[in-house]
C-alpha cells in the first residue's frame, strides 16, 4: 500500500491571509479527499530566521501596491463567498501567547475549539489578543477551559514543539504564512490555494497510477 499523500497548512493566527486561506481548505478536502495537517508556526520566528518582514512593513511607503493588495483581498473574499472577516484594529498583534496556546491545546485534545476561537477573536470580532486579560476573557467567552491551556502552554514540551515546527518549516523553504506543502512541493500565500488543489489532484493521480 502506498503511503497517503501528506498535505500541510502552516499557519500563525497573526496572518489575515492564513485565516482567509483556511476558510477555503474544507472545500478542497471535500473535492479531493485529502486531509490537511494543521501545523502551528511562529511567524515572528520565521521572519527572524529568513530576514523577511510583514507586508505592513514591506509595503510601507510604496505607492499603489498596498491598494492593489487590498483589491486582491476583496477579490478573494468575493470568489470564495467569505463574509466573516474584519480587519483587526490592533494589528500587528504579538502572537507568541496565541501560538503557544494552540500547541498546548493540541496536547490537551482541544485543538479544534481553540483554533476556531482564536481566529474568531482575531479576524471576525477582533481583539487585542496579546493582552493577557483580553486573551483570557475572549477564550472564556468561547467556552474554553483556557486556564488549563495557559498552564500547559508554560511547559517546555509546548515551547519546544513550537520552536521545532518553526525551524523545520524554514528548513523546508518557508518564509511566511500561509505556507502549504503537498508532499514536498511548497506553495505560499492565500492566492495559491488553486495551485495547491491542482497539485493534490496531480499527486493523487500519480499515486494511483503507481499502484494500478
Amino acid at each position: 500500500m502506498a503511503a497517503p499523500l501528506k498535505v500541510e497548512f502552516h499557519f500563525d493566527f497573526g496572518s489575515p491571509n492564513a485565516y482567509l486561506a483556511e476558510l477555503v481548505l474544507p472545500e478542497i478536502e471535500k473535492r479531493t479527499g485529502a486531509k490537511f495537517a494543521y501545523v502551528p508556526v511562529l511567524l515572528g520566528g520565521v521572519y527572524k530566521a529568513t530576514g523577511n518582514m510583514s507586508p505592513g512593513e514591506s509595503l510601507r511607503g510604496i505607492k499603489n501596491k498596498p491598494e492593489y493588495n487590498a483589491l486582491e483581498t476583496e477579490r478573494f473574499l468575493r470568489r470564495h463567498n467569505i463574509t466573516k472577516f474584519t480587519k483587526n484594529p490592533f494589528f500587528p498583534v504579538n502572537t507568541l501567547m496565541l501560538m503557544r496556546g494552540v500547541v498546548a491545546a493540541e496536547f490537551e485534545g482541544l485543538f479544534e475549539p481553540y483554533f476556531r476561537a482564536a481566529y474568531h477573536h482575531m479576524w471576525v470580532e477582533p481583539k487585542k489578543m496579546d493582552d493577557p486579560h483580553v486573551f483570557r476573557e475572549a477564550f472564556l467567552s468561547s467556552g474554553l477551559d483556557i486556564d488549563r491551556i495557559i498552564v500547559r502552554a508554560q511547559r517546555d514540551e509546548v515551547k519546544r514543539r513550537l520552536i521545532e515546527n518553526t525551524s523545520t518549516a524554514v528548513a523546508r523553504g518557508s518564509f511566511g504564512s500561509p505556507t502549504f506543502f503537498v508532499g514536498d512541493e511548497i506553495f505560499f500565500g492565500k492566492d495559491r490555494v488553486r495551485e495547491v488543489e491542482e497539485e493534490i489532484v496531480a499527486q493523487l493521480a500519480a499515486g494511483r497510477r503507481k499502484t494500478a
